[in-house]
């Protein structure tokens, strides 16, 4: 089976990346904008016909797309979260291949959720923020392509090469620098949020079962389970060694309604993975503390 990735070089393109070359069943092409990349191509500013023809050449059985932007303004992310998945979309139907799409979303798309509530793949999606905004309509136009096509709603993903710009990420680097300096207090923020963390080996296997599987729509990938970003901190602060002081800075909510973070997802987020049990034949494997050691590990070696 010859798979074509997008997105090779991003945090969750790497282990996917890693898990389909894994297979000795799989033909792997990476396409992206780096210069690893086996063909070099911008999603956000190519043409359509452009990569329709690339399809016809290396004729994939499967599409993955891990593409996209996580940060920026709402023009940037909606280029290379929307604009470039309506291109990959229309060369797919220009395309002869008949290849299927394996799209990767975010729990972003779904916005803040009930305290205590598993969100499933039904619930009515309301994004808080540009970037869930943008990766909401990138799912649309797929599931609206007519393709063969899966979308995979991915929670927070954490585990090696966990992104110094996500709130775990700056967790570590905190924790990196007040060890460093021997300091015993680390004053840390956002510690009220609950969010459902998902490895993302785990995340990889999960983009692997959907190539090979017949399953369409949505599938959220998560753990299940929502965990405070303070027993994350906890859990990182224990396996660091650190013996100080977690001093938290922020207070409980006092007004009513979701407040402002960045992801626009609220104080809480945890997933329904039934779909995913039932219809991928996936569950999660790796534990918190694995992925928290795998974090922490990274972190430590950085200089």
């Amino acid at each position: 089976m010859r798979v074509l990735l997008l997105g090779a070089d991003g945090f969750l393109g790497r282990h996917v990346a890693e898990r389909l070359l894994a297979d000795p069943a799989v033909q792997l092409t990476a396409l992206g904008r780096s210069d690893d990349a086996d063909v070099r191509f911008d999603l956000a500013s190519g043409a359509p016909g452009a990569l329709a023809r690339f399809l016809d050449a290396v004729h994939p059985g499967v599409v993955v797309n891990c593409a996209g932007a996580t940060r920026g303004g709402a023009r940037e992310l909606t280029r290379h979260n929307t604009v470039a998945v309506a291109t990959v979309c229309e060369a797919m139907r220009r395309s002869s291949t008949g290849a299927r799409l394996v799209q990767v979303g975010c729990a972003a798309e779904y916005g803040p959720s009930p305290a205590g509530a598993s969100t499933a793949e039904d619930a009515v999606p309301r994004p808080g923020g540009p970037y869930g905004v943008s990766k909401l309509a990138a799912s649309e136009l797929v599931l609206g392509s007519g393709l063969d096509a899966v979308v995979l709603r991915v929670f927070s993903p954490i585990g090696p090469g966990t992104p110094t710009t996500s709130p775990l990420g700056r967790l570590a680097e905190a924790l990196r620098r007040a060890m460093q300096s021997g300091d015993g207090e680390l004053k840390l923020g956002g510690l009220a949020v609950q969010r459902d963390f998902i490895d993302v080996r785990d995340v990889s296997r999960a983009v692997h079962a959907a190539s090979l599987s017949a399953a369409q729509g949505l599938v959220n990938i998560g753990s299940g389970r929502a965990v405070r970003m303070r027993d994350m901190a906890a859990g990182l602060a224990h396996v660091a060694g650190y013996d100080g002081t977690l001093h938290e800075l922020d207070e409980p909510q006092a007004a009513p309604g979701p407040p402002p973070y960045p992801d626009g997802c609220g104080l809480w987020q945890q997933a329904d993975v039934r779909t995913a049990r039932d219809r991928l034949g996936w569950r999660p494997r790796i534990g918190l503390e694995e992925s928290l050691a795998d974090v922490w590990m990274e972190a430590a070696c950085r200089v």
